[in-house]
């Protein structure tokens, strides 16, 4: 009976398994991403996380216990050099496993692992949408004026850096959209005029 038995055992035996995990674990910090299985990616998970949490707080001891199980001395330094110092303010969750289907010979389901803080492209775009949001909470929340004065105030900036860049296009601009709205009110009147 299985009792007490946590966590997949990846159809291997455990010397095998420590391995993998190992030569696995070294790879993701080396290259920050890697593909692989949806299993081997939670087991990954599961191996990794705990190691990055040690390496915050750099002592002989934690280097050892990372050296132990890893057993790869540049994955190490890696770890504790440029990974420690990216994820030092986040209180866990430093893996994101993603599902990419499946494989094409054996039908296996993949996933891509990674380390959030190293998707740049992820980031920046978070980075741009949580500017945005905070910008109209503010404003609809009717806070004080001051919160919505400094956003007005740098589009009032932007507006006068455009305008001293191109002069001659703006007016172009804007005659063009008030001829279109005063077709439109004129052909509205008359249409209030024919009734």
């Amino acid at each position: 009976m299985k009792h007490g038995k946590k966590g997949n055992h990846l159809g291997r035996k455990v010397a095998h398994r420590k391995s993998m995990l190992a030569n696995m674990g070294s790879s993701l910090i080396e290259h920050k991403r890697i593909s692989t299985t949806v299993a081997k990616a939670k087991a990954l998970k599961q191996f990794v996380e705990p190691l990055i949490t040690k390496s915050k707080n750099d002592t002989t001891h934690n280097r050892r216990l990372a050296f132990s199980a890893l057993r790869n001395k540049y994955a190490v330094a890696e770890l504790f050099r440029e990974v420690a110092q990216k994820v030092g303010d986040r209180p866990g969750g430093y893996t994101r496993v993603i599902k990419m289907g499946n494989r094409l010979g054996d039908n296996a389901s993949m996933a891509m692992i990674e380390l959030v803080d190293f998707n740049e492209v992820y980031n920046n775009e978070n980075a741009a949408a949580k500017k945005s949001t905070r910008r109209s909470r503010s404003r609809k929340k009717g806070g004080s004026d001051e919160a919505v004065a400094p956003v007005e105030v740098a589009q009032d900036q932007d507006a006068e850096s455009t305008a001293e860049e191109t002069p001659a296009a703006a007016p172009k601009a804007k005659s063009k959209k008030t001829a279109k709205t005063d077709g439109k009110k004129s052909s509205e009147s008359k249409k209030e005029g024919d009734e």
